[in-house]
């Protein structure tokens, strides 16, 4: 279990951990759902695991909505890479915006659910599938977020090589 806290890195506490801890609490609160977990091992993988698709969801729906309403106009990731590489600070910069990030998608999930909660009771058919519309849901985000991993990944490799 040491092994396991000590790959623990801030930006998995900051951008995982800690929203999805939030995220459960306060769905909790203000929801019929539920996903509170009493064994603390099965919570915190639980936690962690929401926090991962809050995440996820920020990189793939927020980010580029603020993008596309010229809310956010950032540096290109080439820019990026070579003032990373002068600047130390800047790694630290971006992993707290992505910590804002994910917590504004945490808010914006939290509504929609609150709005699924209360047309999912007029709409009686959606009950029936709710598993299946996450799973889905789930599935696609992951496959937009393994996609965009790997364009990341190849323009930093052609970043190095110039």
């Amino acid at each position: 279990m040491k092994e396991v806290l000590d790959k623990i890195t801030s930006y998995n506490l900051f951008n995982y951990l800690l929203p999805g801890v939030l995220f459960v609490m306060f769905l909790e609160k203000f929801t019929v759902f539920s996903l509170i977990q009493e064994d603390l091992i099965t919570g915190a993988f639980v936690y962690y695991f929401v926090g991962l698709v809050i995440s996820r969801f920020g990189s793939l729906v927020i980010e580029p909505v603020l993008k596309r309403t010229s809310f956010l106009r950032p540096a290109s990731y080439s820019d990026f890479i070579s003032a990373s590489k002068s600047d130390q600070k800047i790694e630290s910069l971006s992993e707290t915006n992505n910590m804002y990030r994910t917590f504004v998608a945490m808010v914006v999930l939290l509504l929609l659910l609150k709005a699924y909660e209360l047309f999912s009771s007029s709409l009686s058919f959606l009950s029936g599938y709710s598993l299946h519309i996450l799973l889905t849901i789930l599935l696609i985000m992951f496959l937009l977020s393994y996609r965009k991993q790997t364009q990341y990944i190849t323009k930093r490799i052609n970043a190095n090589k110039s």
